[in-house]
């Protein structure tokens, strides 16, 4: 029973972690990425379509994101939900892509991206600990449950507290390369 615990909350740390690195890889730095676009969706005869589903995304160089989607009908689709995404970003067609150049970032928008980085690892560290807080109750109310001992409990708790432990300092480890990646020229 204690494994269990343990194991559901291994697992839920390590969702929380993999959750809080879609959201950081969705944070526009100066650079091209398809994941800047992950999360963009379109009407496709009646059903929301992940863009990345209807089109090729490629990165042509550095600053240039190319989408070529399958049937050329979708481009003015395309190029709206770009510009109602709130990225920031300005779309061009040439009648078979659609191009998103990516722009050079100003000082005071690697700063807002910075603080929206500490948000969403700020997010990711209470999902971690609320999981811990989870599993720390569910191992009490089993020792009163199942009459398992003290010790066990004790010891089932420092192991919870040592993967929070861990992937605490992970997402830290991730605030700190983002950070690093925002701050690049």
């Amino acid at each position: 029973m204690i494994q269990d615990i343990l194991k559901d909350a291994l697992h839920r740390m390590d969702q929380a972690i993999t959750h809080t690195r879609m959201e950081l890889g969705k944070v526009r730095t100066g650079r091209a990425n398809p994941e800047l676009l992950e999360g963009l969706s379109i009407d496709y005869y009646g059903t929301m379509t992940p863009l990345n589903q209807l089109s090729n995304i490629t990165i042509p160089d550095a600053s240039l994101i190319s989408i070529q989607p399958y049937e050329k009908t979708l481009i003015p689709e395309i190029e709206k939900i770009i510009m109602q995404s709130n990225l920031g970003l300005s779309p061009n067609n040439n009648g078979t892509t659609v191009l998103v150049p990516i722009p050079p970032l100003s000082e005071e928008r690697r700063k807002e991206l910075i603080k929206h980085v500490h948000q969403l690892v700020e997010e990711g560290r209470v999902s971690v600990r609320n999981v811990r807080r989870d599993a720390n109750h569910h191992l009490k109310s089993v020792q009163s449950e199942d009459h398992i001992s003290e010790d066990e409990v004790h010891r089932a708790e420092q192991e919870v507290q040592q993967y929070t432990d861990d992937h605490v300092k992970l997402l830290g480890d991730l605030q700190v390369a983002k950070e690093k990646e925002l701050m690049e020229f």
